[in-house]
């Protein structure tokens, strides 16, 4: 049977930390946590607009816990600050999806002058996962869910030598570069939490083709050119909803079967029920060793497993 929230286990008296909660497949995921009992810190940047997800989903579901927790990926600051708050308030973390992230943006940087889709959708996330890892330690079993994409496909590793591909840059290839980023960042977790015998497991998920605001926001800022247009009038026309889109993540996030290490996606690529997909490990390490070695010395925090 295909994996819907319905499958979702009882999550009462967990709690689980969502990135970019105010829309989209963030919204999606946190209304399916949120439905089955977790207690869902929805972490973004738009405090406006996350207040307002936060009372639709209590119009839909008055039980559920929510809180919101002010978050800007693009500032080691903010990442700082949100990590704080959450870990003031809660002394586990059972949950964290890393979901936020940005496609193919004009060449703009991050507060700490990253170039800006590696800066928001991995280097933030590296360096919230760091700051949390004492709440995931500290729960039994936690999981955490980075969201890549199959634009992984057309990334190349991080280049420690220009990491903000100065003089090179292109919107869609530091879009694919992001995503493998973020797919060798949740491979390159686990490995750590294996190594150190941690509870913990670490996972990836991509939605496929999903309607979300993504294509809009890409759309809006300019720099994705032609190719921009046509994704976003695919994910219009054939695009799965944001509920639908959201559940490989939830199923990576909530499956007791599911394993660390593993990656969760549409049976059809860019569509379907969610399911296991197998990848192939042959030259990972070398991409994951360049990720490590970059994301260390650009935000100066180690994530601090062992």
């Amino acid at each position: 049977m295909a994996y819907t929230e319905a499958s979702i286990p009882d999550l009462t008296g967990r709690t689980a930390v969502v990135t970019g909660a105010n829309g989209g497949l963030g919204l999606a995921t946190t209304t399916a946590l949120a439905g089955r009992g977790a207690h869902v810190v929805m972490a973004a940047r738009n405090q406006g607009k996350a207040a307002t997800a936060r009372e639709g989903v209590l119009a839909e579901d008055p039980g559920a816990s929510l809180e919101v927790v002010e978050l800007d990926l693009g500032s080691l600051a903010s990442v700082r600050g949100a990590a704080d708050a959450v870990l003031a308030a809660h002394e586990r973390i059972d949950i964290l999806v890393n979901n936020a992230g940005v496609m193919a943006m004009p060449n703009l940087v991050t507060a700490d002058g990253f170039e800006m889709q590696l800066g928001i959708n991995h280097l933030g996330h590296w360096a919230l996962t760091a700051h949390l890892m004492p709440g995931l330690l500290a729960a039994d079993a936690a999981r955490v869910v980075t969201v890549t994409s199959i634009a992984r496909h057309q990334g190349k590793p991080v280049d420690p030598s220009n990491p903000n591909m100065e003089g090179i840059y292109d919107p869609w290839a530091a879009y694919g570069r992001a995503k493998l980023a973020n797919f060798h960042f949740a491979i390159g977790l686990q490995r750590d939490f294996r190594a150190a015998g941690a509870s913990a497991a670490s996972l990836s998920a991509h939605p496929g083709l999903t309607n979300s605001e993504l294509q809009a926001t890409t759309i809006a800022e300019g720099g994705a050119g032609f190719q921009g247009r046509l994704w976003h009038t695919l994910a219009r026309v054939t695009g799965m909803s944001t509920t639908a889109g959201a559940r490989p993540q939830l199923r990576a996030a909530t499956d007791p079967a599911a394993q660390g290490g593993e990656l969760y996606g549409p049976r059809f690529g860019t569509r379907g029920p969610a399911v296991r997909l197998r990848y192939r490990t042959g030259g990972l390490d070398d991409g994951i060793a360049a990720l490590w070695q970059v994301s260390e010395r650009e935000t100066g925090v180690a994530l601090g497993v062992g």
